[in-house]
């Protein structure tokens, strides 16, 4: 059994088959997994579980759409009860590249949610064109309602089950002293009284806290399959299937009608959006096709999970393996905190440069893609250490990823960048580095996967008189490596 303390399994004890076979994620308890909740995969599901989900999840919205009929503008106070809700971050999902508090659903949400029941969709809950009914609906209109909004929004409402979930696992699985009774808030909305009731719950205990499970069949990463983006995108397939020609005929003529002459992709994009508020039936349409399509939207779910669990979880294994069997990495007790946390990075470099460690940093044949997998990576990796780190620290210069610190003045800031996506911003650090050679307050970290971005990086600290400078430690993890006992 893996005895690094990154994983659910390793904190409670127990084989990570046991997780798995129960249907649950294995989530790490350092640091949220990029993973969200999609509404579909609970509407598309024929286990009765997730159809009493689903239907809970339509009787609170109809509740709300009935409320927001009554009142022509909501009290702060009522958005912030009824339609807004704390982020449930102890299911460790979601998009909080560092540790696993992210900043849950705003005002914002809960207006753009109140004002979709009350204006554009009153017929929320009684559609005639689609098989069912979707909370994704209400946001479709709205730019900047992603999936993290819709997610934390249904996580809250099957809370219940996700409380029933984990308890049943809990007290199958794990001993009394790893649980404990909690008195869960907003644990089930009483309809009666229209108020939030508290329900305990016997749950896995960690640092103080409640842990949550979550089955792996609900879950997606890149988006909900019913979104915005892809409404625009997809907007000429699903208009052109609308049965009543009269229909089609109009959005037809109007769409033409805004499009310019020499049409560039935008404005395709730009037509199709105005066009939809010009006939917001066209989003049952759309929702209707996206129905149709079920069969894919599962089996992306089960890509996308299968793609974090291989990165996050198996690679992030391996990769910690490697550290500890091939490095000093767990046991630097450097005298301060720029050299602990220099020492590490180092170690880092040396695995991935001379181990074949770059391995770990690809998703299949695809080397990552994304500067914040790096960060979520270098997060679940980088325990037991004896400064304190913390992460999205705002320094002045905007949010770096991570602070090693030993007091106020003994402290350390660490950023992680692919060459792919590196920019010109490191302009902005040039002095930091070239007033302190020995310990700049800063260590920039920076991988490359291929030749054209290797020389990217050189000519771009060349440019700035970084190059060879001290905190500036470039990774080249190519998959071009030769075996030591081949060179």
């Amino acid at each position: 059994m893996n005895q690094n303390k990154i994983y659910f399994s390793d904190y409670f004890e127990i084989d990570t088959s046991i997780v798995k076979g129960y249907g649950a994620l294995d989530i790490s308890l350092l640091n949220d997994l990029p993973l969200f909740i999609d509404p579909f995969l609970i509407f598309c599901s024929q286990d009765p579980t997730c159809r009493a989900m689903h239907d809970e999840i339509i009787k609170y919205l109809v509740y709300l759409r009935d409320r927001a009929k009554r009142k022509e503008t909501p009290s702060k106070a009522e958005l912030k009860y009824l339609f807004c809700f704390p982020e449930v971050k102890q299911n460790y999902l979601g998009f909080c590249q560092h540790g696993n508090s992210g900043s849950g659903l705003g005002t914002d949400f809960g207006r753009a949610l109140y004002y979709g029941l009350k204006d554009i969709f009153q017929d929320f809950g009684e559609e005639q064109i689609t098989k069912g009914h979707h909370i994704e609906k209400v946001c479709l209109l709205k730019e900047g309602v992603g999936k993290d909004n819709i997610s934390d929004f249904i996580t809250n409402l099957i809370k219940p089950f996700l409380l029933s979930y984990t308890e049943q696992f809990a007290k199958r699985y794990l001993r009394k002293e790893q649980c404990a009774t909690f008195n869960i808030s907003r644990a089930r909305f009483d309809y009666d009284y229209e108020v939030w009731r508290s329900e305990p719950y016997y749950l896995p205990k960690h640092n103080d806290d409640y842990v949550l499970l979550t089955p792996t069949n609900l879950l997606v990463r890149d988006d909900i399959w019913i979104n915005r983006a892809n409404m625009i995108h997809d907007f000429n397939i699903f208009a052109e299937s609308i049965p009543d020609e009269v229909l089609r005929d109009r959005v037809n003529a109007y769409f033409n009608q805004v499009l310019a002459r020499e049409s560039m992709q935008k404005d395709r994009e730009k037509a199709a959006e105005l066009t939809i508020r010009e006939f917001p039936e066209l989003i049952d349409y759309y929702i209707r096709y996206r129905e149709d399509h079920d069969a894919e939207a599962l089996a992306q779910s089960i890509s996308e999970v299968t793609g974090v669990e291989q990165v996050f979880i198996k690679q992030v294994i391996q990769l910690v393996d490697e550290l500890k069997e091939k490095t000093a990495f767990y046991q630097v007790r450097a005298t301060n905190a720029f050299d602990e946390a220099l020492e590490r990075v180092k170690y880092l470099k040396h695995v991935i440069e001379d181990c074949d460690g770059y391995r770990y940093f690809y998703d299949g044949e695809t080397p990552i893609h994304r500067e914040s997998d790096l960060h979520i990576m270098y997060r679940l990796v980088s325990y037991d250490t004896i400064s304190d780190v913390n992460s999205e620290v705002n320094n002045g210069r905007g949010a770096v990823d991570f602070k090693y610190s030993r007091g106020r003045k003994d402290k350390v800031l660490i950023e992680f960048k692919l060459a792919r996506t590196l920019k010109r911003n490191l302009e902005k650090q040039v002095a930091v580095y070239q007033a302190a050679d020995e310990q700049p307050p800063a260590i920039t970290v920076i991988l490359f996967f291929s030749d054209d971005e290797m020389k990217k990086v050189n000519k771009i600290l060349n440019d700035l008189g970084l190059q060879g400078k001290a905190g500036i430690v470039v990774i080249d993890a190519r998959n071009n490596k030769v075996q030591a006992s081949k060179a």
